[in-house]
Parts: structure tokens; sequence; C-alpha cells
């Protein structure tokens, strides 16, 4: 993994930065900054003090096999749902932040890799999303990926993957697409990322379908 680098918040016209500090230096900073901005009425605030979790630049793919209508997730152990009170073991994506000189689809394309051992050929961008805008500063590249998805068992499973140099244990499982939108409706899916790129898929479902099999 090459070392990423989390520059200081720079002023704009709308925005005064009084000052910042970095209070830790760990794999993901944390920046304790002071700063004004314009109101909507036009006026600058008073000073304003927030904590800032350095994070950066991220991707994440929706695996979906056009031709058999299915999608590929995967399931992993998440430490912060069990604090928020939920199963920490969370349906996702395979995703992950970009390493310094890495664009947002080539981050794509490791992480299929490294997550669930899978190739994809066509990566269609949904967007740009802010995961904590209340926290961090991570901004997620959203993509739709064409796969082939791989055999699967009864259970949907078709593997185990992630990088043993930390730590990761990855399983990976086929769903229906069908279904796995329907439990993105039914809200079963704590990941907001998972929920998203399901719902946007069921959106464009039908002529994608189409388009992507006859490609």
């Amino acid at each position: 993994m090459t070392a990423r680098t989390h520059p200081p918040v720079q002023a704009e016209q709308a925005t005064i930065i009084d000052s910042q500090q970095r209070v830790w230096d760990g794999r993901f900073p944390l920046d304790v900054i002071r700063f004004r901005h314009r109101r909507f009425d036009g006026a600058m605030s008073g000073v304003r003090t927030w904590e800032l979790w350095r994070r950066g630049r991220a991707a994440a793919v929706l695996p979906w096999d056009p031709d058999t209508d299915q999608v590929v997730l995967i399931e992993q152990y998440r430490l912060p749902a069990l604090a928020a009170g939920v199963d920490p073991v969370l349906v996702e994506l395979p995703a992950g932040l970009c390493d310094a000189g890495e664009t947002a689809e080539q981050t794509a394309r490791r992480e299929m890799q490294e997550e669930m051992a899978l190739a994809v050929t066509t990566l269609h961008p949904i967007g740009d999303f802010l995961l904590t805008p209340g926290g961090a500063d991570e901004l997620c590249m959203l993509y739709l990926g064409r796969v082939v998805a791989p055999p699967a068992g009864a259970d949907g499973v078709v593997g185990h993957a992630g990088l043993a140099s930390e730590h990761e244990d990855i399983r990976a499982r086929v769903w229906p697409a069908a279904s796995a939108i329907e439990a993105a409706l039914a809200g079963r899916f704590a990941n907001v990322l998972t929920t998203l790129a399901l719902l946007w898929l069921a959106a464009r479902h039908d002529p994608l379908r189409a388009a992507w099999r006859r490609a």
C-alpha cells in the first residue's frame, strides 16, 4: 500500500480557516479545525470547531452479471457496526481507499481482486458520495461493474478472500438481483453504499440489462 497524504484544508471564498491542528497522525489522521464560513444571510459565522477525520478518496463497486441477473456481495466483520448496536457482519460492496497516485477506477479494480478475486470488465460510474459529511472527508466513487458471476452452492457462497496482512476475513455470496434489491428496499442492509447501489440498479435495471447483454 502506498502512503496517502492529507494536506491542510484550504480556505476559499466562503470559508476562512483560523487554525488547524493534527491531533492524531495514525493511519487515518484526525485534525481539529477552527473556521468561519459565509452564512445564508450573507454574514460570516462565528468561529466553529470541528474534528475532521482524514480518509480521502475511495471507490466501491456493485458487481453485476447482466446475463444471469445476479449481483455478488461480500460479508465482513465491522467493529463500528457493533459499537452502533447493529450486527457487526455487514453485507457490503468491494471497496477501499485510493492509494497515493491511484485513480478511483484503479482502486475499484484492485479491490475487486483483493476482496472477491473476481475480474470486472465494464465499470459504469454512478456518482461521487460523501459517506460521513459531518465528520470525515471520505469521498467515494461508486461504480456498477460488469462481471461473470461464479458458480455458487445452495447458500450462494462463492468463496473467501481478503488480505492476510490486514487479517481480513471476507466471504463472497451471489444473490439474484431481484432478491438483493428487495432486501435493500426492506432496509435489511446497514451499509449505505450497498443500499444506494442496489436502489440505483433497480431504477436503471431493464434498459441497462438490455444494453449490456447486447454488448
